[in-house]
Order: structure tokens, then C-alpha cells, then sequence
């Protein structure tokens, strides 16, 4: 892979190439960012580049180091994952073991480790990295994967350099993705629920997204409509499916169905989500007040936090139905 093959992040590849053309890698990198915004292909794409047989500042993606790299399968490349919920001491301390070793003769020296959800290392995790830091016995090259940089130890943060991962623009993330053959009623949600082309792209390929959508318009139809019905279509369509592994993005869903019907109330059309639910959502819109669909957003919104803090989905949902026809 090539830099110029991930999608934006300029200021992060611009950093990163002049390092390499200057020989001046930095021995720990924080990648942080939201999912989906390239922070992992950058880190692939990077360890290439410090291995390539061919180029300077970017990686060819045909000579053997890169494949290596690319596969999975370098021997001086190591990858560290929460082992659980978490990330472990013992998992770190594996990693000093492994780097105690020389690096490969074959390769340029250095070695490589990525920490995926670096934030979700435990204290005692947290402090043997930052003693690795401090006392790297090789030519070391960290590169922490982070949602939330300042979720780090201040102390790692303070040895690392920072690369900062934006979300890309919505308008220019639902171009592309139509470009690409994408459905629009898939491409419009995907793009409000994910923070780059990659992650909109893997959200619209699941198998359950484009079934989970349907199942919010027919159950925001009902009970706004036939409301005893709706509880009827969460136990056929809903907890008794593998769809209720996706609670979560199925209230993103119905709160960005609700943000529709307060722009449809007030007459604008321009950034609808449901673009091909306009007809019957518009009709039902003028049947409550600007003031009511706000009172209902702000409700889902509060029942959301509710199922972040562990409540009981099936619940949760049957509230928000209650609150759907009671506003």
C-alpha cells in the first residue's frame, strides 16, 4: 500500500514521508483518531516505507519486505490487540522479550510494534510500555493506535510524537462512496455513523445494515401509525434475530430518522438522511409540531446515553417507543 492510496489525512502523510526522506523516524508515533480514518493503513503503510528495497518515503507494495509487512508475516513487525477488554502487562512484557532480540539481518535494523486500542491498556500495562520507551535496547519504532491520545499516560504522550487522524468531510465521503457504485440509501446513514471511506464502505457491505435500516422505518411507521404493532416487530425483527447485537446502531439510526422529520417539519429537504422515505415522512412531519419532534430527539438522545451506561436494550427500546407515541 501506498500513502497516496489512503483516503485524506494530508497533514499526517505529509509529516510521515518527510520523516522518512530525512531519516528522521521518531522511535514512538501516537496515531490518534476516530475508526475508520486510515490510523491503522497509515501504521502498514509506514512500516512498509521503513522497510522498502525501493523507495525512500513511501512504500512500492511489490518488494518482499513489503509483502511481508503487508501479509502479517514480517519477523521484525510485531502487533499487540486488547486481550479481552484490555490490554496486559503480560502482553507488554512479551514484547520486551521479543525486542530483545537483534532485528533480522535482512532488514534495515529497526523493529516495529503497533498497540491497536492502545488506550485500553491497563495501569500496570501502561507503565511497562513507558519504561520500554524510555530504555528501548534496539532501534525501536512504536506506533500506539489510539481513539483517544489523551487517554494515554501523560508520561507516553510527552515521548511520542502525535499524529492527529480527522474525520474526512461528509459531502466529500458520500461523493466518493456514490462514485464507487454504493446505494444512496445506504451511503447517506453510513456516512453520518462512520468517520472515513473505509469504515462507511465496511458498514454498507455488512449483512446486516441495509436490514437493520429497514427495520427502523418499519418500526418508526408503526408506531407512529399502529403503535401495539410495534412491539409486535421488535420480537419477530428484533430480539429474536442477530440484529439485536446491533442495538447501538440501530438507535444512531432512529435518531438520525428523527433529526429528518424536525427538517422536514421545518420545510427543509437539502440534508436528508432517509432520502427515499421523503414522501410518507413529509406527510407525517406536519402531524406534530417543530417543538414535539425536538422533545423527541431529545428523549432518544437520553435513553441512548441510558444503553451506554449498561441498561437492558429490549427495555430501552420499548421506552423509546412509548416516548415515539407519547410526545
Amino acid at each position: 500500500m501506498s500513502f497516496n492510496q489512503i483516503q485524506g489525512q494530508q497533514s499526517a502523510k505529509r509529516i510521515l514521508q518527510q520523516s522518512l526522506r530525512l531519516d528522521k523516524i521518531s522511535h514512538a508515533y501516537i496515531f490518534s483518531g476516530p475508526v475508520g480514518t486510515g490510523r491503522k493503513a497509515m501504521a502498514i503503510t509506514l512500516s512498509q516505507a521503513i522497510f522498502c528495497e525501493n523507495m525512500q518515503d513511501d512504500a512500492c507494495g511489490h518488494c518482499l519486505e513489503c509483502r511481508k509487512v503487508e501479509h502479517g508475516n514480517h519477523p521484525d513487525v510485531h502487533v499487540v490487540e486488547p486481550d479481552g477488554a484490555s490490554i496486559k502487562i503480560d502482553q507488554i512484557r512479551e514484547l520486551q522479550k521479543d525486542f530483545a532480540y537483534r532485528a533480522t539481518a535482512t532488514t534495515s535494523g529497526t523493529k516495529i510494534y503497533m498497540i491497536h486500542a492502545a488506550e485500553k491498556m491497563t495501569s500496570q500495562a501502561s507503565n511497562a510500555l513507558l519504561k520500554f520507551l524510555e530504555e528501548p535496547s534496539s532501534r525501536v519504532v512504536a506506533i500506539l493506535i489510539t481513539e483517544n491520545g489523551q487517554a494515554l499516560l501523560p508520561t507516553i504522550q510527552s515521548r511520542a510524537q502525535w499524529i492527529s487522524f480527522n474525520p474526512m468531510a461528509r459531502d466529500e465521503m458520500i461523493t466518493k462512496l456514490l462514485a464507487d457504485g454504493h446505494p444512496a440509501h445506504l451511503v447517506y446513514p453510513s456516512s453520518y455513523l462512520t468517520a472515513g471511506l473505509e469504515a462507511a464502505k465496511e458498514l454498507i457491505e455488512t449483512n446486516w445494515f441495509a436490514e437493520i435500516r429497514n427495520v427502523v422505518i418499519q418500526l418508526a411507521r408503526e408506531t407512529l401509525t399502529r403503535f401495539p404493532s410495534s412491539f409486535v416487530t421488535v420480537g419477530q425483527k428484533w430480539t429474536k434475530s442477530e440484529l439485536a447485537d446491533h442495538v447501538g446502531t440501530m438507535f444512531d439510526l432512529l435518531i438520525l430518522w428523527i433529526k429528518d422529520m424536525v427538517q422536514l417539519c421545518v420545510g427543509h429537504k437539502d440534508k436528508l438522511v432517509y432520502i427515499d422515505q421523503t414522501e410518507w415522512m413529509t406527510a407525517l412531519s406536519y402531524s406534530r409540531s417543530v417543538a414535539s419532534w425536538i422533545g423527541m430527539l431529545e428523549k432518544a438522545v437520553e435513553l441512548q446515553k441510558r444503553l451506554r451506561f449498561n441498561a437492558n436494550p429490549q427495555l430501552v427500546i420499548e421506552k423509546m417507543f412509548v416516548v415515539m407515541q407519547g410526545v
